[in-house]
């Protein structure tokens, strides 16, 4: 599992082969686009995204998150954020609607009241899943549209007038009754314990101080799978027999002499890259895990 996909990498993923630094200009302004859901992947990989969407989905398929999935089978208004990692599975070989990504500082540029995240669909717990009926679905496929047709023209004001149609759309969602047949997975703790290790995974091997350890805790892990903590360890602990923790002192020592073994960095860089902020405390950790300090067990397999 990738921690968080970029808008670049989404670009490089739905736009292989194009110029992507042209749909990246305007930072000052923040970033904001849309697609026919046409353009969109059968199966997109369970990630965060660094960018908030809204999506109106036709067509069939499935949603998944940590620790439970949904059906969708009838046109429905999707919200997506930064915080939330997902995955989309489609069913059915028709797939038709609108997706629109953004950046919150695309969105709070036009000084909207209130944060992003504090909205029931975009916060943790919140309820982002909202079926519409053939009259919503009149109400709602317009506005993307509109947005559509603004991108596409040389309005001036034209980031004004989005940023109003997409709080028009949070504020049609905000009227309706969102989704409740979400699904536990039969086997929660194998699923969570997966995407962890699948995580865990993607952060190695480091290659260079420019690439330090990022995730570094059980918390943080914790985050990135949006599951509470004590849920992962238990998770864990019932697939593995170990902690998160544990686990990752496990996976840091074999990365830890890996780089003792094959590269010529001193302590303190492999210290830094495995994300100890001081080399004492990364030397402490070693020594105990393996009862060799660094520079001994480099000596002894070099």
């Amino acid at each position: 599992m990738k921690s968080s996909e970029t808008l670049r990498e989404f670009y490089s993923r739905i736009l292989p082969g194009n110029d992507i630094t042209q749909l990246l200009c305007c930072p000052e302004v923040g970033h904001v686009n849309i697609f026919s859901r046409e353009q969109c992947a059968r199966v997109t990989p369970y990630s965060r995204r660094d960018y908030y969407k809204i999506s109106l989905i036709i067509g069939e398929g499935r949603l998944h998150y940590a620790d439970r999935w949904i059906s969708i089978n009838q046109p429905t208004l999707l919200f997506s954020s930064p915080l939330i990692p997902y995955s989309w599975e489609a069913t059915s070989e028709e797939q038709g609607g609108w997706f629109c990504l953004f950046t919150e500082h695309f969105l709070q540029n036009g000084n909207s009241k209130g944060n992003i995240q504090d909205s029931n669909f975009y916060k943790i717990g919140g309820e982002p899943v909202f079926f519409l009926s053939d009259e919503q679905v009149k109400i709602i496929e317009p506005l993307f549209a509109k947005i559509k047709e603004e991108i596409d023209s040389e309005y001036v004001y034209k980031y004004d007038v989005i940023r109003n149609y997409l709080q028009l759309l949070m504020h049609e969602a905000m009227k309706m009754n969102p989704a409740q047949s979400f699904e536990r997975y039969n086997n929660a703790s194998q699923r969570i314990a997966s995407l962890f290790m699948e995580l865990m995974e993607r952060q190695y091997p480091i290659d260079g101080a420019a690439n330090p350890l990022k995730l570094k805790s059980a918390v943080d892990y914790a985050q990135n799978l949006n599951v509470h903590v004590n849920s992962l360890n238990r998770a864990l602990k019932t697939v593995t027999g170990k902690t998160t923790s544990e686990l990752i002192a496990d996976r840091l020592v074999q990365e830890a002499k890996a780089l003792l073994s094959y590269t010529d960095w001193n302590i303190n860089e492999i210290a830094f890259c495995l994300g100890f902020d001081d080399s004492a405390y990364f030397t402490n950790f070693f020594k105990k895990k393996v009862q060799l300090s660094p520079v001994a067990y480099r000596s002894k397999v070099v």
